[in-house]
Formats: structure tokens, sequence, C-alpha cells
């Protein structure tokens, strides 16, 4: 029985490898003689259905991007295709799934695909001779070099098998790809809008497929929502700001006008109104920029973000963005929900996954729109906000063990134009819990800062994009990853990554989130674990060098999240639960694994995502700090003249 498992194995037999499968039971001795031929030839068949090339969907582009740039579009005719729902066929390719294995210096397993070299194949008595040498392959070295082995064809497997969950996720408006749909769960009845293209969510689809070199799907999402951010949107009579992108949006075929025999297929956008919680999705616009930019550095194609349609989208939504109010703050004002956490979860006000998306957004903005005398002033307010805001989020959110001593020493009621506690923070407002879990090495971006307000929450997109957009300091970036390292127990567990650290609880939680069913502590939004963050996190260590970190927690995940079903997220303190109402196949867990092992095998592609610590924002930084803060005050110079 041992001597034919190996042979299987070196014969390529069984590469595909589930932990769950009844082949492949641990119960038993991991090469016993359950290993019936059988077995091995269904393997064989399984896995070479998931052996295909880069480049399995073919895409065809119809309708989009061939008109002159300078006519303006009529959105109506961009968002309905009217024509009978055409079908789509793919083509498929299969690499040779027979290729032979053979036994390196190393005695590491590896696959070949072609012949076989034959000085270094292990003959037939050469295994006879290993077990009894062995003992049946039962000594540590043995097992340990064929558990790597098993180890490897597992993780391919993970991948592929990830690859056509994406796939299968993808939605086709008229013919063409235009996105992903949330989640294609067939154990759950009740859809709601999982079965709708997010903006968010198909970010990591998006730089998943333009990795892969598969840049259409990504193209035709890009210009299609750009055509429904014109679109009007209101509720109980009131309409927001221009410029406002959808949170979603959903393919219906409807019947055609006068022809009940035909069809015709329409985008029906949702910009909130039909949200749970009716909020406004701040963070579309912003992630629709940031995803723009990817696909202009990786296909080359700068087409798209120079069209007039395209550079006159980025102004709307710049103009949404920075638009003057009330507030004192170079941060976006918010509300409640307005972002990947779009629950009450009391993060309204300044929330720092806002602020470091929208700090991207425009680095992003201004690397992108096109010196004309019209964006003139716009560039001139993008690049004063730029400075007032990386300054106030890298003096007055960064917190690490220095930090929180002087907020514990902090003086209240300070009425001055120096004054050390600007925002009135009272230092009771530092919690036990911060005063033990701050490590002595390491900091981080707190969560909200509000009058007399701090929220010290660890939340780690925020953190973990101020690292890929340079919004923090290198020194910054460096010591949020070691705090990560230093709570690795209380972030990753068994699952990467908290939402959020610590859960909202008792009181607290019945207050701040109203007793949100959904939102209990240690689950969802209340400091549940997201697979979806492996790709943020890769991201940022890729940045700092420090790519181990990510390969650490990729690894965590890759032990259970393919036997789970790649869910939305995780429940409990140590994520050992599989969320209690989380969906399964999540399209943004799955993406979100295949960006992060995409990058970690060529880290270079991550220049993409990143954008460096700008020099005149350093400079003008400087300035800001040795500035006297009363040397602004008085009238402006006003260049309009009134007629009274």
């Amino acid at each position: 029985g041992t001597s034919e498992a190996v042979l299987q194995v070196l014969s390529g037999a069984v590469p595909r490898l589930f932990h769950s499968d009844s082949c492949f039971s641990t119960s038993d001795s991991i090469y016993a003689s359950k290993f019936r031929l059988k077995c091995s030839r269904r393997r064989a068949s399984r896995y070479l259905q998931f052996l295909k090339c880069s480049s399995v969907l073919q895409y065809g582009v119809r309708g989009i991007g061939s008109g002159v740039p300078n006519k303006k579009a009529d959105p109506s005719s961009l968002q309905i295709c009217k024509c009978q729902k055409s079908e789509s066929v793919s083509g498929v390719t299969t690499e040779d799934g027979n290729g032979a294995w053979y036994v390196d210096s190393a005695k590491n397993l590896n696959p070949i695909n072609g012949m076989v070299n034959a000085p270094n194949v292990l003959e037939f008595q050469d295994l006879q001779h290993l077990k009894q040498e062995n003992e049946g392959l039962k000594s540590n070295s043995a097992n340990g070099t064929l558990r790597d082995t098993f180890h490897k064809i597992s993780v391919d497997s993970i991948e592929d098998e990830a690859w056509d969950l994406l796939r299968e996720s993808v939605v086709y408006y008229c013919g063409s790809p235009i996105g992903t749909i949330a989640a294609k769960d067939p154990t759950s009845s009740n859809t709601l809008n999982y079965d709708q293209v997010f903006i968010r969510d198909f970010i990591p689809s998006g730089i998943a497929f333009l990795l892969k070199g598969e840049y259409d799907i990504v193209r035709n999402f890009i210009l299609h929502t750009l055509q429904l951010q014109g679109w009007e949107k209101t509720m109980d009579c009131h309409s927001p700001g221009q410029g406002l992108m959808p949170a979603s949006f959903k393919v219906r075929t409807v019947p055609l006008d006068g022809d009940d025999s035909a069809t015709e297929e329409v985008l029906d956008p949702d910009f909130g109104e039909a949200a749970i919680g009716r909020v406004a999705p701040v963070d579309s616009g912003l992630w629709w920029i940031i995803l723009l930019r990817a696909y202009g550095k990786c296909s080359g194609d700068l087409s798209v973000q120079e069209r007039v349609d395209v550079q006159t989208g980025i102004k709307m939504i710049l103009r949404l963005c920075i638009a003057d109010g009330f507030d004192m703050f170079p941060t976006l004002l918010v509300t409640d929900g307005s972002c990947m956490i779009d629950r009450r979860m009391g993060i309204h006000g300044h929330p720092l996954e806002i602020q470091a998306l929208f700090y991207s957004a425009l680095i992003c903005a201004r690397e992108m729109l096109a010196p004309e005398d019209g964006s003139a002033d716009l560039l001139r307010a993008l690049n004063n906000r730029l400075v007032a805001l990386s300054f106030h989020i890298r003096e007055y959110y960064w917190v690490d063990m220095k930090k929180l001593n002087e907020i514990y020493r902090y003086k209240t009621e300070e009425y001055s134009y120096d004054a050390v506690n600007k925002f009135n923070i009272y230092p009771d407002q530092i919690s036990p819990w911060l005063v033990e879990w701050m490590p002595n090495k390491g900091g981080y971006l707190i969560g909200n800062l509000q009058p007399a307000h701090m929220d010290f929450r660890f939340f780690s997109l925020g953190n973990l994009w101020s690292v890929a957009s340079g919004l923090a300091t290198m020194d910054q970036s460096h010591a949020i990853l070691d705090l990560i390292e230093a709570k690795w127990a209380d972030l990753v567990a068994g699952m990467p990554l908290k939402i959020c650290y610590p859960a909202l609880e008792g009181q607290e939680w019945q207050i701040i989130t109203g007793s949100d069913p959904k939102n209990t502590p240690w689950s969802y939004h209340n400091a549940g674990a997201w697979p979806t963050l492996l790709w943020q996190v890769t991201v940022a260590c890729i940045k700092m060098d420090r790519p181990e970190i990510a390969a650490k927690a990729i690894e965590v995940a890759e032990k259970r999240i393919s036997q789970d079903k790649w869910p939305e997220y995780y429940d409990t303190k140590r994520g050992r639960f599989i969320g209690k109402q989380s969906r399964l196949f999540q399209t943004w867990s799955i993406a979100g694994y295949l960006v992060a092992k995409l990058l970690l095998a060529d880290p270079s592609k991550a220049k993409i995502l990143i954008t460096e610590e700008d020099s005149e924002l350093v400079n003008a930084f400087s300035c800001m700090i040795s500035a006297n803060p009363r040397r602004k005050r008085g009238r402006k110079n006003l260049k309009q003249t009134y007629i009274v």
C-alpha cells in the first residue's frame, strides 16, 4: 500500500488534493492503502478540469469607447442594450495535467511538463529500499518532504478553485463582462442585494483581472459606472450632490417597449436610496478613481483616463469631496455606514477609512488630470487639501505609547491659539484595554477624531491603506506593521483580518449600534474577521519591504478558507466560526486571496496600487509645523468686486 501510494504521487496521479476528501483521510495513516487506483484516476481527471491558461475568458467589448471623445454621450444609449439577450461562450484551454514528477537534490517534489528526467527518477527498487530504510515512510524526514509536497499541491488547487469561482461570478451586459456579483451562495434562498455588482466589492476582482492581463472587464466597469454617475438620484424629493457614484448596480432584462417577444438589458443603479439605512456610498467614487489609475498603469492604456467624459467624471467627484462647508477640519465629514462598514458602528464624523481613501484618490486624480486652463483652480484646491489632510492625519490621528502618555497628561479647557490639547480631549477617554494592549514598539492611526472625542479602536482598512497611499509617514507605516506583528493573536488569530479591534460590548454595543443583531460583539463589522483584507495587507507589506508578514497571513487563511467555502466574514474573538449570517462563496473574499497571491508572486506589480510620499507635501508639512498659527488670521484678499 505504501509503495503504491508513493508511485501514484511520483506519476502525478494525485495532484489535486483536498483535506476533506475521503481519499485523503487524516484519521488513518496518511499513506495507507486507501489510495486505490480508481481514486487516483478520479483525482487526475478532476485536476485536469482546473488547469487552465491565464486567459480563460476572451471577452468581446461592444458599444463602449468607440465613440468620438469630444461628443457628449447619451447616458440612456450607453445603459440600455436594445437587443435580445446574447449568450456568451468562453473558450477554455487546458495545460497538460499529466506532468511527471521528479525528486531533486533537496528531495523536493516538483512537476515537469513533458518527459521525465530519467537520472533523477526514483526506480521501484529505490522505493523498496526507501520503504525498508524509513519503515514505510514513517520517519520525520520522509513525512516532512511529502507533507510539503502535498501542501503545495493543495495550495495550487485552492488557487485554481478560486479562479473558477471568480470567473463564475462575472456579470455580462449586452454580451460583454461588466463586473462581478457580490456573492453566489447556493445555500441562501434570500439574495437581498448580493446578486448586484458593488463598486467597492469589485475592486479586488478588478485588480485580480488586471494582474492576469484581462483588461476588458475592468475597462467596461469603469466606463459603465461613469455613465451611471449622471443618473438622477432622489430620495424623498431630495437629491445629493452631482458626482456621487452608485453603491451597486444590477443588470436587468426587461421586455422591449412595443414588442413583448423581445427583451432589452438595462442597468439599475442604487445610490443608497434602496440600501439598508439609506446611506450614500462615499467610498464608491474614491475607489473608482483608484481603480482607474491602476487600470492605466497595468494595461498601459491611458486613452481611457484621457477621455473627455472620464476627465469630467474625475472632476465631479473631486468637486463633491472638496466643496467648502462648515467644517474646520480638512478631513471628509460623513455619516455612519458610508463605507465598508455600512451599518451603524459609531464611525460618523471623520472615520480613518474614508480619509485614507480620500487622500489616495486625490493623489491618483492629480496624476491623471489633464493640464488645462479649466483644471487650474481645481488642482490648486486639490494640492492645498492634500497638504492639510496629510498634516492633520499624521499629527492628530497617530497614537503610540509615547503619544498615549501625552494624552494621559493633557490639560483641558485650553483657550488659546497654541493650545496643546486642541480638540479638548479628556484623558479619561483612554480605555483600560488600550493601556494594556498598546505594545512598546508600534503604533497606529486611530479610527476617528472629533471635538472632545477620539475613537481609539484599530481599524484595519484605514491603517493599511494609509500605508499603501503614503498618508502615513515611513516611520508610522513601519510602526503599524510592527503593531500587527505584535498583536497577531488579536488581529489575525484563526483568520485574517479583524475589520476593527476591539469589539463593542455590553451597554456600549447597545448605545452605539442600537443593539444591532448583526453587529453583535466579535461578529460582522463589530470586530469580525474579513478575508478580503488579505490583499490590502499584502499591498502595505510589499510597499514597506516586509512581504513575510503577508505571506504568514495568507498561510493562515489557506488552512481553511476553501474548506469553509469562502465565507464573507468570520465570528468570535479568534475567528473560529464562520459568521452567523455570512454568505458563502463571497466574491471579494475569493478575489482578495487571489490578488494577495499574485502580488506576492511578483511584488513589482504592486506599484499599480502604491503611491509614494510626495516630496512637495513633506516640505509643506515641515513648513506647517514651524508656522505661527496666528499668521493666517485676518481678512482674505478677495479678487472679486461687488456692486452695492
